[in-house]
């Protein structure tokens, strides 16, 4: 059985095809962790922000004199 120089390159071809196509799932991918990193941390912020204003005492001073 011999390869052939074609057969070579035919599967380097095919191997080539599924690095990019897995290279597109990645960045995508990575694209959606990072969209849905910020909405969690947005969410988290404007909840502790809603609890520190319903939690904290308003003090007003007046001074006389």
């Amino acid at each position: 059985m011999s390869v052939e120089r074609s057969d070579l390159e035919a599967k380097l071809r095919e191997i080539q095809a599924i690095v990019d196509e897995t290279e597109e799932q990645a960045k995508s991918g990575g694209v959606l962790i990072a969209v849905g990193a910020v909405l969690v941390v947005l969410i988290v912020f404007a909840l502790g922000r809603r609890k520190g204003r319903k939690g904290s005492a308003r003090v007003e001073v007046y001074r006389l004199g």
